[in-house]
């Protein structure tokens, strides 16, 4: 058994192409159907604004998998607290057997999530981008633009929050950050018109964004609606995309944005949906004009809890990294 700690795995795993490359092998995968991804189990607290998620996948062909439990309680803030933690354990494809415990507290979970967000720009956000809007402030919000980075350039970033306090620390270390021009938003339609590409990371459970705000050319990567009663685009923002993109059909129908443009009738069940493992397997195609307009609904899968878990197990252990227990059997007697 291995065991690796947070300040290990943030030591030695980066938010980089090669991380990138990984959690689009295993959208592959689904899509190729090389991978089992039962549906996710939740309990929620809500009289603490909290949540706890239990994901997982097996990729076929790979001699470990993922489970992992991931919490969201996001009233931590005003304790100074992450509202993310959690951790993976990987287990033996072969024998059933635990075989490491990474105590991450929901660190391989930034990374996995802002490489989606980048991996759906990468296939449908237009190549040519100025200005990038960001709605929330949380730790999202920053891991999903540096990952956007890594596909696009882009020359200015927009943010709005609620909070004006987040909103004024997000721009100062942002700007650092990304070393570009980084504005505070006094609306979210402020930040949606003025943008080409926008991304919501919030834990809304009513619509943050309208139809009516949207420009050709937009693309929109909404990754806060991960349960029931959350929902930061309005339904209209679905039946307006020319491509509309889940990381699963099947999860989003359930939990994501997709769920409440089909329950409100706004678009039908026959409409073209396309999964983002389609896009990186290439079986279907992305954007194809700068005038069209492309929204993702990312709920978070279970195959990209096992791709980067599998990434960075072996990073560690290629490094001599973390603690390990041999598991001495005791001798037979005579």
């Amino acid at each position: 058994m291995y065991i690796f700690t947070e300040q290990e795995l943030r030591q030695h795993i980066s938010l980089n192409h090669e991380a990138l490359s990984v959690v689009e092998d295993g959208f592959s995968s689904l899509a190729e159907k090389k991978a089992v991804m039962p549906p996710i189990m939740r309990v929620d607290v809500h009289d603490q604004n909290g949540e706890v998620d239990v994901k997982t996948a097996y990729i076929k062909g790979k001699d470990k998998f993922a489970i992992k439990v991931s919490s969201g309680f996001f009233n931590n803030y005003q304790l100074g607290l992450p509202s993310g933690s959690g951790l993976m354990m990987l287990v033996s494809a072969t024998t059933g057997v635990p075989e490491a415990l990474l105590l991450d507290n929901g660190y391989l979970t930034d990374v996995r999530t802002a490489a989606a967000g980048a991996i759906a720009s990468k296939y449908l956000a237009k190549e040519n981008i100025h200005t990038v809007s960001v709605i929330g402030c949380g730790s999202q919000a920053r891991y999903q633009v540096k990952a956007l980075k890594l596909v696009r350039n882009f020359k200015r970033v927009i943010v709005y929050g609620r909070s004006s306090d987040r909103v004024e620390a997000y721009v100062k270390e942002m700007t650092k950050e990304l070393g570009v021009e980084v504005q505070a938003a006094e609306s979210a339609k402020e930040a949606v018109i003025q943008s080409d590409l926008i991304i919501t990371t919030t834990p809304a459970s009513e619509p943050v964004i309208k139809a009516e705000w949207l420009h050709p050319g937009h693309h929109i990567t909404a990754m806060g609606s991960d349960a029931e009663h959350k929902q930061e685009l309005e339904a209209g923002v679905l039946a307006k995309a020319d491509v509309l993109v889940c990381d699963t059909v099947a999860q989003c129908e359930r939990l994501g944005e997709l769920h409440h443009a089909l329950s409100q009738g706004v678009i039908s069940e026959t409409m073209s949906i396309t999964e983002i493992g389609e896009l990186t397997s290439q079986q279907a195609a992305g954007r194809q004009n700068d005038d069209q307009i492309t929204v993702c609904d990312l709920t978070g899968t279970g195959v990209q809890d096992t791709a980067i878990a599998l990434f960075a197990f072996q990073e560690m252990v290629n490094r001599g990294m973390g603690l390990k227990i041999e598991d001495k059997k005791p001798a037979l007697k005579n």
